[in-house]
C-alpha cells in the first residue's frame, strides 16, 4: 500500500456517499467492491436500487436534480473502486462535476447501483 492522491481520491468517495445517505457506509463498502468484480453475475434478488440507498430525509430528486444526483454518485462509486489506479484523479473529479449531467440510465426509483458502474464519467 502507498499514500498518494488515489488515497484522497478514496476518501472524497466515501465522504461524498455518506453526505447522500445520511449514514456511515458500513457495509456498503464491501458491496461495491463485489459489484465491481461480479456484477454480471449476481442474480435480480441481490440488486440494491440507488433510491434506497439516499437519506429518506432527503426530498426526492426528480428532473435535473436527480441527474446531478446520479451524476455526483456514480463519481463516487468511481473514487471507490478498489484498484486505486482505476480511480480518477481530483483533477478529473472536479472537471467531471463541472460538467452537465448525465441522462438518467432509465427512471430514478429503478436505478440500481450497479448500473452506475459502467464508464466512468471523467473520461
Amino acid at each position: 500500500m502507498r499514500v498518494d492522491e488515489k488515497c484522497d481520491v478514496y476518501s472524497f468517495g466515501v465522504l461524498t456517499m455518506e453526505v447522500f445517505m445520511g449514514r456511515h457506509l458500513g457495509d456498503l463498502i464491501s458491496y461495491f467492491s463485489s459489484l465491481q468484480s461480479t456484477s454480471s453475475s449476481m442474480s435480480n434478488d441481490q440488486h440494491v436500487l440507488l433510491k434506497d440507498t439516499i437519506d429518506q430525509r432527503l426530498s426526492p430528486p426528480v428532473g435535473q436534480s436527480a441527474k446531478d444526483l446520479v451524476s455526483i454518485m456514480k463519481m463516487a462509486l468511481a473514487c471507490l473502486n478498489g484498484n486505486p489506479q482505476l480511480r480518477p484523479t481530483m483533477q478529473q473529479v472536479s472537471q467531471a462535476l463541472g460538467r452537465q449531467s448525465l441522462p438518467l440510465p432509465g427512471p430514478f426509483n429503478s436505478i440500481k447501483l450497479e448500473e452506475l458502474l459502467g464508464d466512468i464519467v471523467c473520461n
